[in-house]
């Protein structure tokens, strides 16, 4: 399940994300906060006709995650991609304060939209009315990400009914492990065929 405002310019997605790392197998999972760009679509029907709602060119990612194997609530994998390659995130960013006041860092955030847009090569046409408009929403945005954060998923199959549509890439992931040894089946038993 995702949440999504959608804004003029800029949509924020947040939902729960789960993670396995390919080199060690350690799990991660946790709210993740996504930026995307509102495509501009052409007007179609009458005056009351519903309009199509592009949302796809991701601009920056925050994962406000904890490791699994670690403390609830202590966001040791905390990070963020300040950018995107076409679909492809930048490699993590590591700050001292994503992990030590993850909310607050990313109410900060949400109040320069624009800011973290042209950081993400991305230029808003109005960005005075982008700022104010997330700016706006800021405390729900963050509200909705709090209720994903790693602590309210505590079992495999919370995780897994939070992420069900994430099948595909948790499947990806296992594929693509160099620890497969590591890695703690019983925590990604929701995910597994049966009888794997």
């Amino acid at each position: 399940m995702q949440h999504a405002f959608l804004f003029d310019e800029v949509a924020v997605l947040v939902r729960h994300w789960f993670e396995i790392d390919l080199e060690d197998s350690h799990l991660e999972h946790g709210a993740r906060v996504e930026l995307r760009l509102v495509e501009p679509q052409p007007r179609r029907g009458s005056e009351s006709a519903a309009q199509r709602i592009v949302v796809d060119r991701p601009v920056w990612r925050a994962d406000l995650f904890d490791r699994i194997d670690g403390t609830p609530g202590a966001f040791e994998a905390a990070h963020f991609h300040p950018h995107f390659d076409g679909v492809e995130p930048s490699e993590r960013h590591w700050a001292e304060d994503v992990k030590a006041t993850p909310w607050s860092w990313l109410a900060t955030q949400l109040a320069d939209i624009t800011g973290v847009a042209a950081a993400g090569g991305a230029r808003l046409r109005d960005p005075a009315t982008a700022n104010e408009q997330v700016g706006a929403a800021a405390d729900a945005i963050v509200s909705a990400a709090r209720g994903r954060a790693a602590p309210l998923c505590g079992t495999p199959q919370q995780c897994y009914a939070w992420t069900r549509d994430t099948e595909a890439a948790v499947h990806a992931m296992l594929g693509a492990l160099q620890r497969p040894d590591l890695l703690d089946r019983d925590r990604v038993a929701p995910w597994l065929p049966a009888g794997a």
